[in-house]
C-alpha cells in the first residue's frame, strides 16, 4: 500500500530538485526524505529517483507516479474540503502567502471584506515574492498564493494547482525629470535602449518582464542597478543612476518626487496576477470565501 505522504515527499522532490531543498521546504531532515524515498520505491518495487551531483530528478516510473500523485493529493485535497463542510468549517484560519503590492492591493482589502461576511475566518499573511509562493502552496506551508505569472510557471493546466486569475496590470517607465525623453507623452522602449537601467533580481517575475519586454524593442538592457524593493527603484531613479519599468500598482502610494512616469507606448508590458490553491481545495469552506474575497477585491481597475 502506498502512504499518500510519501507521495508528496515525491512531489517535492520532483519540484525542488534536490533532496535538500525538499527536506527544507517539508521541514524535514535530508535523511528522512531519503528513508520516505527508499520506502516508496520499496512499496513500488520500482526506482523512482536519480541523484547526481546536479540535483535529484525522477525517473521515467517516478514521473507515472507522479502524474497519480497529482491526482491522488488533489483528491485527498477534496476530501478534506468536504468533511470540513460537513462540519460546518465556518471557523478557522487560512494562511496567504502574497508579494507586497499584491498584500496591499487584494490581500488587506480581501482581509477587511471577510471580518464582515464571515467573521470566522482569519487570514494569516506572508510576505513571499510571486515566484515563491507557489512552491509554499505545494509544500503545504500555505493554503493560498498571490502569484505572479512569469517564465517557468505552473499554466493553468497544471494538475497540482487551481488557479483564480485576479488582475493584470501594465508596467509604466521612470525617468529622471531631466532625461531627454521625459517630455514625451508615452515612451517607446527602443528609445531607452542606450540607457542605463534598474531592475530586480534574476529569478523576480518582474526582471523576467523587464528584459522580454526590452527584448521584444529590439535589446538588452544594460541592468547596472539591482534591487526588489520599488521604492529603492525609484528613488534610484530620481538620482539620476537609470531607467526603470515599474507596475502600475507599485507606484500607488510611491514617493514620485524627482521622476516622471509615463506610459509605454505600444503594447506595454503586463504583470498578470492570479490566486492559486492546491488541487482540490478551492472548494474548502474556509478557502472558497477567502478566494471569492480576493476576486472581489481585485474587481476594480486600476
Amino acid at each position: 500500500m502506498i502512504e499518500a505522504r510519501r507521495l508528496h515527499i515525491l512531489r517535492a522532490v520532483a519540484d525542488h530538485r534536490t533532496v535538500t531543498a525538499a527536506a527544507a521546504a517539508l521541514y524535514l531532515t535530508p535523511s528522512a526524505v531519503s528513508q520516505q524515498l527508499a520506502a516508496l520505491e520499496q512499496e513500488t518495487g520500482h526506482r523512482l529517483v536519480e541523484r547526481s551531483a546536479k540535483g535529484a530528478r525522477l525517473t521515467p516510473a517516478g514521473e507515472i507516479l507522479l502524474s497519480h500523485a497529482n491526482a491522488v493529493l488533489a483528491q485527498l485535497e477534496r476530501a478534506e474540503a468536504e468533511l470540513a463542510a460537513y462540519g460546518s468549517g465556518e471557523a478557522g484560519t487560512v494562511t496567504v502567502a502574497a508579494f507586497a503590492t499584491g498584500i496591499g492591493l487584494v490581500v488587506a482589502p480581501a482581509i477587511g471584506s471577510l471580518a464582515r461576511t464571515a467573521p470566522g475566518i482569519r487570514v494569516r499573511v506572508q510576505d513571499a515574492e510571486g515566484d515563491e509562493s507557489l512552491l509554499m502552496v505545494l509544500d503545504r506551508q500555505v493554503d493560498v498564493a498571490v502569484a505572479v505569472e512569469y517564465r517557468g510557471a505552473p499554466g493553468e493546466d497544471d494538475a497540482r494547482l487551481t488557479r483564480v486569475p485576479l488582475y493584470a496590470e501594465p508596467f509604466d517607465v521612470v525617468l529622471p525629470p531631466d532625461h531627454a525623453l521625459a517630455d514625451r507623452e508615452r515612451i517607446a522602449l527602443a528609445d531607452l535602449a542606450k540607457d542605463p537601467w534598474i531592475g530586480q533580481s534574476a529569478g523576480n517575475p518582474c526582471h523576467d518582464v523587464t528584459v522580454l519586454a526590452c527584448e521584444y524593442a529590439g535589446f538588452a538592457p544594460r541592468l547596472e542597478h539591482v534591487s526588489d524593493d520599488f521604492r529603492a527603484v525609484v528613488a534610484l531613479t530620481a538620482a539620476g543612476a537609470g531607467v526603470t519599468l515599474v507596475p502600475r500598482s507599485a507606484l500607488l502610494g510611491t514617493d514620485l518626487t524627482g521622476v516622471v512616469v509615463r506610459p509605454v507606448d505600444g503594447v506595454a508590458p503586463t504583470r498578470r496576477v492570479f490566486a492559486a490553491v492546491r488541487r482540490g481545495a478551492e472548494t474548502h469552506p474556509l478557502i472558497r470565501p477567502v478566494l471569492d474575497a480576493l476576486k472581489e477585491a481585485a474587481e476594480p481597475s486600476l
